[in-house]
């Protein structure tokens, strides 16, 4: 299935697995408080490279914190990440890194570029994790993409996530920008001077460093053209008035783009007891991810489907193995399974501004998504 209609149901399927596949789910227990003792210091201790500073990925390993470490036998400890492309270097040579957040588009740009050669087969993934979106926040005389030829465009600091999205998707609509590498608020401060054109960052939205602008100090959001080639490369998504009210009108949502994330894990086939640390992490973390979806939590976690492939690279066996002792019993019976795609449906919609679907329409959209859920088995 292609088109509009087989992003749709392939996105309805991990909202429905996400939501169905975890039944012994629970929050690992509260941290006991400092410890001094080595012995218990060390033990089980899981070092999760986050994705950068300003990017919103320690909060996501934060709440995976909250599930997995129970103060005795479990904990993970966050180091701040210099770029995805950084993060599978060091998931490969830098001592110590257990587990790393990496986009999903660093992979790819990876397998086309022979960066670190063979990585898909000595690195696998725990699961795919959250979506970030693409932000492109331009002065208001800029009133399109393609205005931004020629000018200055800010795209944060050389190999961070954002200035490896930027550089593809300007590559893909064939669009030439001057590219300028300062942190978001040095990159604020001259937007708003005039010295540059528009400031690109991606991050989960709502972001709250966009959401203190207003479109009357002279901001706005730019549209992505969503192009055959774009859309090939990456999910199509909107913001809308209720993820920037001050910079995005009620009737005119703007287009843009997702960025995967995906949780990588180092190769320590060679080391036994970080092997079983890792195992019993992973255990911790999908057995307990249905508390992810409850309050206190990043509320992106329901775009989260822990069962989702990765394409052209490997799962590691711990996770492959819990899947399947675990999917098998999580399967909603048909009647539920409709009711969750049509829920699903409404919420997305919604989301993205566009009007409601009719019940006919729904039911037809959800007999071909059953359709394309019995090919995807066989």
């Amino acid at each position: 299935m292609t088109g509009l209609a087989g992003w749709v149901l392939r996105a309805a399927l991990c909202c429905l697995i996400a939501v169905t596949a975890c039944p012994l789910a629970g929050r690992g227990a509260a941290a006991a408080g400092p410890v001094a003792d080595p012995g218990i210091v060390n033990r089980g201790a899981i070092e999760v490279e986050t994705s950068g500073r300003r990017d919103g990925s320690a909060r996501f390993v934060e709440d995976i914190a909250s599930v997995v470490e129970d103060g005795t036998t479990r904990r993970v400890v966050p180091i701040v990440g210099r770029g995805p492309l950084q993060n599978l270097a060091d998931l490969r040579y830098l001592r110590g890194i257990d587990l790393s957040i990496v986009q999903a588009d660093a992979l790819d740009y990876a397998r086309e570029q022979r960066y670190l050669p063979g990585i898909e087969t000595t690195i696998p993934y725990v699961t795919k994790l959250y979506n970030a979106e693409f932000h492109l926040l331009a002065r208001n005389e800029i009133q399109s993409f393609a205005d931004l030829l020629g000018q200055v465009v800010n795209v944060g600091p050389p190999g961070s996530g954002t200035a490896l999205t930027a550089g593809r998707l300007f590559d893909l609509l064939k669009l030439t920008v001057t590219v300028a590498n300062d942190s978001e608020e040095l990159a604020l401060q001259k937007l708003r001077s005039g010295q540059i054109a528009a400031l690109a960052f991606v991050a989960p939205k709502p972001l709250p460093f966009f959401r203190m602008l207003q479109a009357s100090e002279g901001y706005r959001l730019l549209s992505i053209p969503l192009t055959k080639a774009v859309t090939g490369a990456y999910a199509p998504t909107r913001f809308t008035a209720a993820d920037y009210p001050e910079l995005v009108a009620p009737a005119e949502p703007v287009d843009s783009i997702a960025v995967g994330n995906v949780l990588m894990a180092a190769d320590l086939h060679l080391m036994p007891e970080r092997t079983r640390s890792l195992a019993g992490f992973i255990e911790a973390f999908f057995t307990g991810f249905q508390t992810l979806l409850g309050p206190g939590h990043q509320p992106k976690w329901h775009e989260v489907n822990i069962a989702a492939d990765v394409p052209g690279w490997r799962r590691h066996p711990a996770a492959e193995q819990w899947l399947r002792r675990n999917l098998q019993v999580a399967a909603p019976n048909p009647d539920a399974l409709k009711g969750l795609f049509s829920q699903f449906i409404d919420e997305r919609r919604l989301a993205s501004g566009g009007g409601p679907m009719s019940s006919e329409d729904k039911d037809a959209l959800f007999q071909q998504f059953r359709s394309w859920q019995r090919g995807q088995a066989r």
